[in-house]
């Protein structure tokens, strides 16, 4: 009887109590899978970008098919099939963590997270403007979601906790910045969890971090840069790229809140009455920007965003012309309604016009107001400083530039509020409550 009964202590102290350990499973294992689907979904990404400009290279035509028609099919199947799946996948998550259980999974489901994997290719593959980065948020918290269902645990809390883990570990394996992962969980995602709550998701997004760099080794996302800003005159690009990066930051996050109300009147009742038809008009608008930079503005950025950091070969000949391009791409093809996030081409945005501000501070190096752009129109997008400052320094492995980074971050932040008033994210969340 005495073994009994201490047996039964023992099963009610964490350390041995098989509910706590359903729990760190979830949480555990939950981690490193969500890893593993940011690495495969980040190589499959770069496939379908590989594939677009196969097509389309020596072929300018091609914009015009592929394009319009990846859109508007896109945007078909996510309205026939696949409600939820549509946009970043950053919203879904937020407004999971404000969604009783029983409504989480209209945009936690499997379905959902597998149809977002396989339309964002789609829509890389026909070169639409968009990052995996946001999808992986949503795929992430929904894939812990379902172990949290599995497993059969009901608390709430815990639900929230698992969607929020899920999150972070997605930006961290997305952008292989695991610091940044917590970060995110910390500012963006985590509003409304307690701090005290925040202990086990914030284990497993450094485990997801942790399991990134073991599978995919501990690689820079935007390349390598020593790129300094010393002290003195300058600082001044501190100031121009914060404010500049800070105020068409916010002017894109106002067109994407709030766009429909500037449009012609004939345009709205199109993006009401017929999404597919609004879609390959987005579609359109894409192969003309392809047209004008030789597809470079098209798909994620990715390349020419590194060539710039990076300052090598690949860079984009007009770097202003790329940005306003990029700007406009990104724009239509989020407005378009398809699944796809804007991580990524806001980062090409910003890399763009640090590099288009570079002439006017000479005594700054070009590659500093690359990554000062980078952070500044960043923060100006999701009004989110520390994650927006972590991501760029992770990403670019430089630390050196930390505290320019976060000056222009914040000063960017503010600069955004004049066009923007609240963050993107918050405000597209409460569209799916």
């Amino acid at each position: 009887m005495a073994l009994l009964a201490q047996l039964r202590r023992l099963k009610r102290r964490p350390m041995f109590s098989p509910r706590q350990w359903k729990r760190r499973v979830a949480f555990l294992f939950g981690a490193v899978l969500v890893a593993v689907i940011a690495i495969l979904f980040a190589h499959a990404g770069t496939w379908a970008g590989n594939v677009f400009n196969t097509l389309t290279k020596g072929r300018p035509w091609m914009f015009f098919i592929l394009c319009p028609g990846g859109l508007g099919v896109s945007v078909w199947l996510t309205q026939r099939f696949f409600q939820g799946a549509q946009g970043s996948g950053i919203p879904q998550a937020i407004a999971a963590l404000h969604m009783e259980p029983e409504h989480q999974n209209r945009v936690m489901s499997a379905r959902v997270a597998v149809a977002k994997v396989g339309l964002c290719i789609l829509g890389l593959v026909c070169g639409a403007s968009i990052g995996r980065e946001g999808p992986t948020v949503q795929i992430g918290a929904a894939t812990m979601h379902g172990l949290g269902r599995v497993l059969k645990l009901p608390r709430a809390d815990v639900r929230q906790a698992l969607i929020l883990a899920g999150g972070a570990a997605g930006i961290a394996g997305a952008f292989n910045t695991p610091i940044a992962g917590v970060v995110f969980a910390i500012e963006e995602l985590g509003h409304s969890v307690h701090l005290r709550s925040l202990g086990a998701p914030l284990y497993a997004v450094v485990l997801g971090g942790i399991a990134t760099v073991g599978i995919a080794g501990n690689y820079t996302y935007f390349g390598t840069t020593d790129a300094a800003l010393g002290w003195g005159i300058g600082w001044v690009a501190v100031l121009i790229a914060g404010v500049l990066g800070g105020l068409a930051g916010g002017l894109f996050a106002r067109l994407l809140v709030d766009g429909a109300r500037l449009w012609p009147a004939p345009i709205r009742r199109l993006a009401v009455r017929s999404p597919v038809a609004f879609a390959v008009l987005c579609g359109l608008v894409l192969a003309l920007v392809g047209l004008a930079t030789n597809g470079s503005a098209l798909g994620s950025g990715y390349d020419p965003a590194k060539a710039m950091v990076e300052q090598t070969a690949g860079m984009p000949s007009s770097a202003l012309l790329f940005t306003i391009a990029k700007f406009i791409a990104t724009t239509a093809s989020y407005l378009s309604g398809m699944p796809g996030g804007i991580f990524a081409p806001s980062l090409a945005v910003g890399s763009g016009l640090g590099a288009a501000l570079a002439p006017l501070v000479p005594a700054a190096s070009a590659g500093a107001l690359v990554l000062l752009g980078m952070v500044a129109y960043f923060s100006g997008v999701v009004q989110a400083p520390l994650t927006a400052t972590v991501i760029v320094m992770e990403m670019t492995n430089n630390q050196g530039l930390t505290v320019p980074l976060m000056a222009t971050a914040l000063i960017a932040m503010q600069a955004s509020r004049l066009v923007c008033r609240k963050p993107l994210y918050g405000v597209l969340a409460k569209r799916f409550h």
